[in-house]
């Protein structure tokens, strides 16, 4: 694998430039995170390092032997079920593999001995390439990727399109990770992914060898994952060594020393000019005009404009309430015969900033829901504490009215005056004219920062949130994680930002499988906390693994030893040139078990099929076979070639 080489890349769309000067390499083994704005022209950039986009000035150079996989965002389907969908991944591998049998079955028919050489040549060829591709493993790495991704056993045979949107971007994802190509571009693949399919695919993109690029506006995986950051920030970018975090404070300590030679410059300057004047006509004229040069010469240092960001407010104080905001005792909900939890029981106290985590489908927003007063239990009870005041964020923004300005919503809905509508917008980066827009015109991020300004600004002292910082880029989600940092109340959210919930929460909640564990701590504590306890069971259950994949790995020598070769009574009866001929067959169907058993390793090995006790009893079965019908290939050839040796 070489390198993915860009080289002072540019692109304009008319009088508009995107982008300008880009240039980085990707390498092995380099796992790029893509950062900026919305807008700036990060998915642009990506494709035309595919190929899909012109670019207007630069050089692309990549290896002809390197391939590039892209995950989209959404995908024409061809076949009729979920498992064919993602084998048509592998179809030059099965194809070949479909060559491989036919080269076989002619191997074990043919008398011929000139095209029996050739074939074998051919044969070899194949193998070595089906190898190479990884032929011997496709399907269990299909069954691996397809879980680790959130998909079953039960969902292989459902037709793709029934899928819904997040599950349809689930399979564009998996069909890009299949081939694990030489370089691997992903735009946005956390979307639509709950923690656990998260913390499964930053596992697999750190062990992934090849070189990695990928659009996320999720700052926690990028921590995990990225080696590398490329921050596309006024019309270029910058390449940082390291992760998010660790890029962004080389960016904080670049920009202040930049500013501290910047403030010196400009009093260079100022003290020069006023030399000038004062001496420019006098004795000193002379001088003047020499320093009036070497400051026409100078190199200006070009301050770039700071990135918006939060500017503070001072929120409509909430009312003061109970100790007891919230609580919910011995609840339970069922949607017909599915029981989403019973039996739960939790209290939210004044102050707290409440994390509820867990997998897709678990009652996360069911959960929110009984706070709201919108669903009913049918046991126990929900108790609101005195004065408080809900205030509740939607993904679908119901509070706001399409027809009217952003300035407007704000100005109309909270008696405030210009100057303090302008104060308050800005702080959630609504700049200059971005105000008088229409709010039916906003993008979902415009939309969910507007929503939750309304939210925070009518006075609520409860705030129950649905994933607030879903289709927000990263000022924004910091603009939000400043304004829930200085916000006086107490709030509750459902969220897959873990970053989001590192720096908000304090107390976090795991409902999983009906039931709902607390922890006393934001996000990193509760994985601590989980990781602990699950230590124990991990390593009980690597012993019980290793255990049972060395018991299937023994071998019953025995029979082998007892094996008779096929046609070893009549060996003595043939031509030296039959024997010859049976000799060569004989070491064809040898390489051909090799073949397969190295194959059957390869399954052997995998820790998917491990953790699978049948599967794994199956192929260990099917490795003990295939080894005794090769020692009764080597004994018949031993015989074959010991007679060969008395003829001659």
């Amino acid at each position: 694998m070489g390198i993915l080489r860009i080289q002072d890349l540019g692109k304009s769309f008319g009088i508009e430039e995107l982008f300008h000067n880009v240039s980085f390499d990707v390498a092995r083994g380099d796992k790029i995170g893509f950062v900026g704005p919305n807008g700036a022209g990060k998915s642009t950039l990506m494709k035309c390092l595919l190929g899909i986009e012109e670019y207007d000035t630069g050089r692309i150079s990549i290896d002809s032997v390197d391939t590039i996989g892209y995950m989209q965002q959404q995908s024409d389907f061809t076949h009729d079920n979920l498992y064919d969908e993602l084998l048509s991944a592998f179809a030059d591998i099965i194809a070949l593999g479909q060559k491989k049998t036919t080269l076989e079955k002619q191997i074990e028919n043919l008398d011929d001995d000139d095209k029996l050489e050739d074939l074998m040549k051919e044969y070899s060829r194949i193998s070595d390439k089906f190898e190479q591709l990884g032929g011997y493993d496709y399907e269990s790495r299909l069954r691996r990727v397809a879980f680790g991704l959130g998909f079953s056993e039960e969902d292989f045979p459902k037709n793709p399109t029934l899928f819904s949107g997040g599950q349809r971007t689930r399979i564009c994802l998996a069909k890009a990770l299949l081939r694990e190509p030489d370089f691997l571009f992903l735009d946005e693949p956390t979307n639509h992914l709950d923690i656990e399919m998260i913390e499964w695919l930053e596992g697999f993109l750190s062990n992934y060898k090849g070189g990695v690029l990928l659009i996320s506006h999720d700052r926690f995986f990028l921590d995990k994952v990225a080696t590398k950051i490329l921050d596309l920030e006024n019309k270029t970018t910058v390449l940082y060594d390291g992760n998010y975090s660790t890029a962004m404070k080389v960016k904080a300590q670049r920009r202040a020393a930049l500013e501290s030679a910047y403030a010196k410059q400009q009093e260079h300057i100022r003290e020069t000019e006023e030399y000038i004047r004062r001496y420019k006509a006098g004795v000193k004229a002379k001088q003047a005009r020499g320093r009036e040069k070497q400051l026409q010469r100078l190199e200006r240092i070009i301050l770039p404009p700071q990135k918006s960001g939060f500017n503070y407010f001072m929120f409509h104080k909430p009312e003061e309430c109970a100790q007891r905001v919230a609580e919910l005792d011995d609840v339970s909900v069922s949607f017909g015969d599915h029981k989403i939890f019973e039996h739960l029981s939790l209290l939210i106290r004044k102050g707290d900033g409440v994390a509820i985590v867990g997998p897709n489908g678990a009652g996360k927003t069911t959960l929110l829901r009984l706070l709201l007063g919108e669903l009913q239990s049918p046991t126990g009870n929900i108790k609101i504490g005195s004065r408080v005041k809900i205030g509740y964020y939607s993904q679908q923004h119901e509070g706001l009215c399409p027809s009217n300005t952003v300035f407007d919503e704000i100005l109309s809905s909270f008696g405030l005056n210009d100057e303090q509508a302008r104060h308050c917008l800005g702080a959630f980066l609504f700049k200059g004219d971005d105000i008088y827009k229409l709010i039916g015109d906003l993008s979902g991020g415009e939309k969910s920062r507007l929503a939750l300004l309304k939210l925070m600004l009518t006075g609520a002292n409860f705030l129950v949130m649905d994933e607030p910082t879903n289709h927000l880029d990263i000022p924004a989600k910091e603009a939000i994680e400043e304004a829930m940092m200085a916000f006086p109340g107490t709030f509750i959210v459902v969220s897959h930002d873990r970053y989001f919930l590192d720096k908000v929460t304090n107390f976090t909640c795991e409902l999983e499988n009906g039931h709902l564990t607390e922890y006393n701590g934001n996000y990193s504590y509760y994985r601590e906390k989980k990781l602990e306890m699950q230590k124990e069971l991990e390593s009980t259950q690597e012993i019980s693994n290793k255990k049972a994949t060395t018991e299937n790995k023994t071998t019953p020598k025995t029979k082998q030893e007892k094996a008779k070769p096929k046609n070893a009574h009549v060996a003595s009866a043939m031509s030296s040139e039959k024997l010859t001929m049976m000799i060569q067959r004989c070491e064809a169907t040898i390489a051909m078990f090799e073949a397969e058993l190295k194959g059957l390793e390869y399954q052997m090995n995998d820790p998917a099929l491990q953790a699978d006790p049948n599967k794994s009893h199956e192929i260990a079965t099917a490795y003990a076979q295939k080894e005794q019908e090769l020692e009764e290939k080597y004994i018949e050839w031993d015989k074959l070639t010991e007679e060969l040796a008395n003829k001659a």
